[in-house]
């Protein structure tokens, strides 16, 4: 099987800037990254978590860090970059993994964060067969 290296990305939203929140998100975002892409901790070359400015109770990278086998994937924590109107309290990430090169990547857009990318929320596969389709149309 060949194996190249792939990038998942993908946010939630909080509902405050609280640890709790914050951790609930975090694990529910992950959770759903890793059931969707059965995606292993092993597999992981880099995760970099970027929120908005208003969240700074907690890093991300800590939450998931607690995870088992995360506490070997290399993490960063960084602010995202403040655009006057865009989602508040949202948390990102952009992981780099090692993948099969057949692998199906489902991009995870959660809560509100959903209406950052609704077409990336779909598995990578089914986007280029709905391209396919509409170039045909």
């Amino acid at each position: 099987m060949d194996w190249q290296m792939q990038a998942i990305r993908g946010a939630i939203t909080v509902s405050e800037n609280t640890v709790e929140a914050i951790r609930e998100a975090v694990t529910e975002l992950l959770d759903e990254l890793e059931g969707r892409n059965q995606i292993q901790p092993k597999d992981m070359i880099s995760v970099t978590f970027s929120v908005t400015r208003d969240l700074d109770t907690i890093f991300p990278a800590a939450i998931a860090r607690a995870r088992p086998g995360w506490d070997n994937v290399a993490m960063l924590d960084v602010q995202q970059m403040h655009v006057e109107g865009s989602l508040q309290h949202c948390i990102r990430f952009l992981i780099h993994a090692n993948l099969p090169t057949c692998a199906v990547i489902h991009h995870i857009y959660l809560r509100n964060a959903a209406n950052l990318r609704p077409d990336w929320s779909l598995p990578q596969s089914l986007q280029a067969s709905q391209q396919v389709m509409k170039s045909k149309v």
